[in-house]
């Protein structure tokens, strides 16, 4: 049996490892197995096996030893420690303007906050739109910008990248939901815009996407936006929108009027004790003289 050891520990550990290993002889003609033989025949012999192993060093062992630690250290780095890999599901603001807009959908999802359902219910509803009306709407979610300073310039540098002509995107909207920053933009063509109305426009971007942002409702921030853009754009009734809750907390201070009351209090119990120290030792002092 072959004994396999690594080549930097088996001099110090395996030292008849050198002279029990079967020399490969299916290439070799008759002559070379003259010093194979004679290596062989050699580990009968004490002295010149003793001789045959390598002298080994106090330093080169703790130096084997080192590079031995070393090794195991960078494997159990790489092991436990594995380098993260980046997610190419998701992709950045940039990469929603080069990508262009989406092709079987109406839904950029960058922030990867919306669920099937959603974005199921966004395609059957803007696909039913830009059927009958010839207008389309296209959805953009975003963690964070690092390029622009709000949703609202983002969302023109994403219509003007998408729709380059006014021809193309004249009757093309842009909706974005920035997740991060818990707001949102709207902006799209001319025809666009004036089948919407500023009013409708204005009320969802402040009410829609930034009060249900706020408490993480994406899916219902952006789908309740779809339904009020295309009721405007259907001339039906407003829906309407949420509105931010008033979230005024009682406070827990006292008011001026309660501390000076409680004030009064405590300086009136304070007072009747030191009444009553002063009052009860003297009257016990007055009847111990009386009795004498």
């Amino acid at each position: 049996m072959e004994t396999i050891v690594s080549s930097s520990f088996s001099p110090i550990f395996h030292p008849k490892s050198l002279l029990h290993r079967k020399p490969h002889l299916s290439h070799l003609h008759p002559k070379a197995l003259a010093k194979p033989l004679t290596r062989c025949a050699a580990a009968s012999d004490p002295k010149r096996h003793a001789a045959s192993v390598p002298f080994v060093s106090r330093g080169g062992w703790i130096s084997h030893v080192q590079h031995g630690l070393a090794a195991l250290a960078l494997s159990l780095a790489f092991n436990f420690c594995p380098v993260p890999a980046l997610d190419s599901a998701l992709a950045s603001e940039f990469d929603v303007l080069r990508d262009g807009p989406p092709v079987e959908s109406y839904v950029v999802d960058d922030a990867g906050v919306l669920s099937r359902v959603t974005k199921s219910d966004l395609k059957s509803l803007l696909s039913d739109l830009e059927s009958r009306k010839n207008l389309r709407i296209n959805f953009v979610t975003v963690r964070k910008l690092t390029s622009k300073a709000d949703a609202f310039e983002y969302a023109d540098q994403v219509l003007e990248k998408w729709y380059p002509t006014l021809e193309v995107g004249k009757n093309k909207g842009i909706v974005v939901l920035v997740t991060s920053q818990k707001e949102g933009a709207i902006t799209g063509g001319p025809t666009f815009i004036q089948s919407i109305g500023e009013g409708v426009l204005d009320a969802t971007v402040s009410e829609n996407l930034p009060v249900l942002a706020t408490d993480e409702k994406y899916n219902e921030a952006v789908l309740s936006s779809a339904k009020r853009l295309v009721a405007a754009i259907d001339g039906l009734p407003d829906p309407g929108g949420p509105k931010f809750k008033d979230n005024k907390r009682e406070s827990n201070f006292k008011t001026k009027e309660e501390t000076e009351e409680k004030r009064s209090q405590f300086s009136l119990v304070v007072g009747g004790l030191l009444v009553v120290s002063f009052v009860v030792p003297m009257a016990q002092y007055y009847a111990y003289i009386s009795k004498k």
